[in-house]
């Protein structure tokens, strides 16, 4: 199965840019020439690996024919050559058809570059089947989200608390991780990730915002970690327990939303 895990948000957006770039040049060329057959193999796979087969990008350029559907008409009085060579009408027809689906082809490209623009890749992603990787990084962000608030009685005073409290979800879930196992030189510090898992090539840190003014500090501390973590890992989840000083979770987690490959989830106790 392809997936789009080989490629990265900038680099997929250049491919596309480049794929564009191309097709200008391409209507000089004949249907089917050898440049128009090694773009169109260079769209496909790309399409695929990046959006996946059940995508609609990749089904509409997948769909084009590059030739005129359905009957048509060729030869007649302004061309007597055609009416002598029907062939070669055929081939003119199909010609024009070519030029109309590399616009069509323009407009597919477009679109997905404007949704990539606006999404984590790993988002937009639609395969016939959803990856094991896939279905397993959901599966973590569901236990922090739906079960961990249920696992806590009372308010945690220390992260370890809510740590101790995620660990015993993952062991219940059958998840694979290793806890604090990992140490990652970056700038002059070293920073472990609370949880790695290598099959989804995530790094997940736990944050306990239990007092006044902690919010604050826990931005800076977040933005710092991205850095460093990404330096290691395609995927970083940030666990955020709210003991009641996060008033605006959706301004709090606006600050890492452009982060490609960075999920935040504020847990509120």
């Amino acid at each position: 199965m392809s997936t789009n895990k080989s490629w990265t948000k900038k680099a997929a957006l250049k491919e596309i840019s480049d794929l564009i770039a191309k097709i200008e040049p391409l209507k000089a060329e004949k249907r089917l020439s050898e440049k128009h057959v090694r773009w169109t193999m260079r769209t496909t796979s790309f399409l695929e690996e990046v959006f996946g087969q059940d995508s609609n990008y990749f089904a509409n350029f997948n769909a084009l024919t590059w030739r005129q559907e359905g009957s048509f008409m060729v030869g007649g009085p302004s061309r007597p050559e055609e009416s002598m060579d029907p062939q070669l009408g055929a081939e003119r027809v199909n010609q024009e058809a070519y030029i109309k689906h590399l616009g069509i082809a323009k407009g597919v490209l477009l679109a997905a570059k404007d949704k990539l623009g606006k999404k984590t890749i790993s988002s937009v992603y639609k395969g016939k089947d959803t990856p094991k990787e896939t279905s397993l990084l959901i599966k973590v962000q569901s236990l922090a989200e739906y079960k961990l608030r249920k696992v806590i009685r009372k308010k945690p005073r220390r992260e370890k608390e809510v740590q101790e409290a995620f660990e015993s979800l993952l062991v219940g879930a059958d998840v694979p991780y290793s806890r604090e196992k990992d140490s990652i030189e970056y700038s002059t510090k070293t920073y472990t990730p609370d949880f790695t898992i290598t099959k989804t090539d995530l790094a997940i840190d736990i944050k306990l915002c239990a007092s006044v003014g902690r919010e604050k500090e826990m931005i800076a501390e977040i933005n710092d970690d991205i850095l460093a973590y990404k330096t290691k890992y395609g995927n970083i989840f940030f666990i955020v327990y709210d003991v009641g000083f996060i008033r605006d979770i959706e301004r709090f987690v606006k600050n890492f939303q452009d982060e490609e490959g960075v999920i935040v989830k504020v847990i509120k106790h």
